[in-house]
């Protein structure tokens, strides 16, 4: 018998993937897949867990009420983990109605039908019950000195259409607690990498390019830096938080590397240099192919986190390092061409993206 069952919208994404394998993996707990499965969501990343008795999977978009009320009835979850999201920054800027409907909306319509199903539970369900919303700490907008850091109070100052439907919806789970009753959880993370990673994120997209011997784009001069958090840490992190943390409170997740986005190309080059030197037919050196391309409009310069909080109250470190992370990442996608090939040629869903142009 599973200890408790929880629903994980977005869980054939890359983070909410990654938080569905843990649990299936290193937990007796049962989980319901909820994706609308859009470009990002893919099944492939489920595959590993997808024949366990304790996996379900639901395909349906989190602003159809109706679907969202039919299965908190048919499941009837013990926790919600939300990370059912549009995220990609680029993609905001050029379109940012998708976002605001799912980011914003969705979270809504899932709120209310989290707060219908909890207000029909037994006390002591009610008090057991969370609905842990996964966020970014692209919320807080922009760090200017090398010594400041993002905390659970830092005032939310949003730069781009992603990140600002992001910190409405957190303002939406905060409010439904204080107005409502509902126990809400936030965390709030740093940029993450790992297997998995759909292709037109950025370190993904360098090794993809650079095994092709296509060009590096490096935003500005790649001065931007970012704190990098390996993916599997962080969804130790989730569950931990979604299982054992108080409602009404806020964790941020880092994985304490900080690192230019240059940094990060130039490394995920020497890597390469050393397992794959066999490069592409006139390529002498994978750094040859960094190209620095016009800058992202309001491309925030630094963000950095404390985790302090997370590690003081409930006991959690990332386990890798940003060297260790960043060796099995490229080790990853080196041995599983054939799933982003998949990806690169549409294959996954019937449909070709033109990220391999």
């Amino acid at each position: 018998m599973a200890v408790r069952t929880i629903l994980v919208t977005g869980g054939a994404g890359f983070i909410g993937s990654a938080v569905v394998r843990h649990i299936i993996n290193h937990t007796t707990d049962a989980v319901v897949v909820v994706d609308k499965l859009t470009y990002a969501g893919n099944l492939a990343s489920l595959a590993p867990v997808a024949g366990d008795p304790r996996y379900s999977f639901e395909k349906a978009d989190i602003c159809d009420a109706p679907a969202m009320a039919r299965i908190f009835a048919r499941y009837r979850p013990d926790v919600v983990m939300h990370l059912a999201a549009e995220s990609h920054v680029d993609r905001s800027i050029d379109g940012p109605a998708a976002f605001i409907e799912t980011n914003i909306v969705g979270t809504y319509v899932l709120l209310e039908a989290a707060r219908y199903y909890w207000h029909g539970l037994s006390n002591a369900a009610k008090a057991a019950f969370r609905f842990h919303h996964i966020s970014t700490d692209e919320v807080y907008g922009d760090l200017h000195g090398k010594d400041d850091f993002f905390t659970e109070t830092t005032a939310y100052e949003p730069s781009s259409p992603y990140s600002a439907s992001k910190a409405s919806s957190d303002h939406l789970v905060r409010a439904w607690m204080r107005t409502y009753g509902l126990p809400t959880l936030v965390t709030n993370c740093s940029n993450n990498y790992g297997p998995y990673h759909f292709p037109e994120k950025l370190i993904p997209l360098m090794i993809l390019n650079a095994l092709a011997g296509k060009p590096l784009p490096v935003y500005g001069d790649g001065s931007q830096v970012r704190d990098w958090l390996y993916v599997e840490d962080h969804a130790r992190a989730l569950y931990l938080v979604a299982t054992t943390g108080a409602a009404g409170e806020t964790w941020n997740i880092g994985g304490h590397n900080e690192r230019t986005n240059l940094e990060v190309v130039k490394t995920l080059c020497a890597l390469l240099e050393t397992l794959v030197p066999q490069k592409p037919a006139g390529i002498a050196h994978y750094q040859d192919l960094i190209t620095f391309v016009a800058d992202r409009p309001g491309h925030d310069l630094r963000y950095a986190i404390d985790a302090s909080k997370i590690e003081r109250e409930l006991g959690w470190r990332p386990q890798e390092t940003f060297d260790s992370g960043m060796a099995k990442t490229v080790a990853w996608y080196l041995a599983h061409q054939d799933w982003w090939q998949q990806v690169l040629d549409g294959s996954y869903r019937g449909e070709r993206l033109g990220l391999d142009k």
